[in-house]
């Protein structure tokens, strides 16, 4: 199911949300300082293009530099990148088949809005402690 929502995420609006952060991280590498921002936005952009089965983890440990970075991104670059999923987002709402691909627009604003201090990981890493039960009677 992920492979079929992943394709048609990447024909209807994956592609061009990616070129987007590519043109963002593109900008932002042409200064010396606001390169950790582009590092970011090729993080995201390799996100946002194959979403599915990866999730997002803040990392509490991420400092005062992280936070003094959202709030440059957030002025720079940001908004315009959460508008729009936004736009995005409520468009793919407007179809039962683009419900799934809106809520997923909609799970990509807080990563366009705050990008430092993030982490991009599998779904199946987001809880490394569990482990599905086993069938009663299957005692191995």
């Amino acid at each position: 199911m992920r492979l079929i929502l992943n394709l048609i995420w990447l024909i209807l609006c994956g592609w061009w949300m990616a070129l987007l952060y590519v043109l963002a991280g593109v900008i932002c590498a042409i200064l010396i300082i606001t390169i950790p921002f582009a590092i970011a936005s090729f993080r995201i952009a390799s996100y946002v293009i194959w979403p599915f089965g990866r999730s997002i983890e803040m990392r509490r440990t991420a400092g005062v530099g992280s936070l003094i970075g959202n709030i440059i991104w957030v002025v720079l670059v940001g908004w315009e990148l959460a508008l729009g999923h936004l736009i995005s987002g409520i468009t793919l709402c407007l179809t039962i088949i683009g419900i799934p691909l809106g809520l997923a627009n909609f799970k990509l604003i807080p990563i366009s809005l705050l990008p430092l201090g993030v982490r991009i990981v599998n779904s199946d890493e987001r809880y490394p402690g569990y482990a599905p039960r086993q069938p009663e009677g299957d005692y191995r």
